[in-house]
């Protein structure tokens, strides 16, 4: 009987993109959950991807290719006015740290939905 290797798990950081070791993982991460709003107004709409396309001025596979993940060629402003265009309202908060965390350094990227 062959006996299996040990697995070693390693906990994440929560931002997978950072765990691969992507350039601006915490925007590539932001590009994502815009990606999940935006399917999910689609879906809470009703409507096909060819009429989500329609209302957004694309071509029917470029939202095949978001609803598959394939996020190259979508900044994160054309996602913020597909949103608007499918009726939702964006709301984009600056502010200063959380108490506790690092003075000096970058602040975070958050998408928070309503």
């Amino acid at each position: 009987m062959e006996r299996k290797g040990r697995v070693r798990i390693e906990e994440g950081s929560g931002n997978v993109f950072a765990d691969l070791g992507l350039q601006n993982p915490e925007e590539e991460l932001l590009r994502a959950e815009l990606v999940l709003q935006l399917v999910r107004a689609i879906h809470e709409l009703g409507i096909t991807q060819t009429k989500a396309a329609k209302r957004l001025g694309v071509d029917p596979a470029k939202i095949s290719a978001l609803v598959n993940g394939k996020l190259a060629g979508f900044s994160i402003a054309r996602l913020l006015r597909f949103l608007t265009l499918l009726g939702r309202d964006v709301r984009v908060i600056v502010s200063a740290r959380a108490a506790g965390r690092r003075r000096r350094g970058r602040g975070r990227l958050r998408v928070e939905a309503a």
